[in-house]
């Protein structure tokens, strides 16, 4: 029965470390295609400040176990940069919810705005 539980936990552990190393990753991805001058206008750490702290957590998270500190340290940081960073980079560069709208208001129809006439 204790071999169950611990292979169990085991995988546990395994699919929770590839979904945080998914996840800072992903964090890293969105750090690297906003425009530095975004990260000036909203107020926030330079570019390059995120590259090096989101890639120090995805290395960490790739190479050291969940269990360890070090990986909480990189989560944190990482959801630090969803939470935080990327919602003000996307207000200030513009980039709001594409679908199912676009960036038209609610009057718009097919070929412009709907004037009521």
């Amino acid at each position: 029965m204790d071999g169950v539980l611990v292979e169990g936990f085991g995988k546990l552990m395994y699919w929770v470390s590839w979904a945080l190393l998914l996840f800072s990753l992903f964090a890293f991805v969105d750090s690297a295609i906003r425009r530095e001058d975004a990260y000036r206008a909203a107020d926030k750490q330079t570019k390059a400040f995120w590259l090096i702290i989101l890639g120090l957590a995805a290395a960490v998270n790739f190479f050291m176990g969940i269990l360890d500190f070090l990986p909480i340290i990189g989560l944190i940081a990482t959801i630090v940069y969803v939470v935080d960073v990327r919602p003000a980079l996307r207000q200030v560069s513009g980039g709001g919810r594409r679908w199912p709208r676009g960036r038209g208001s609610s009057s718009d129809g097919p070929y412009g705005p709907f004037n009521g006439r």
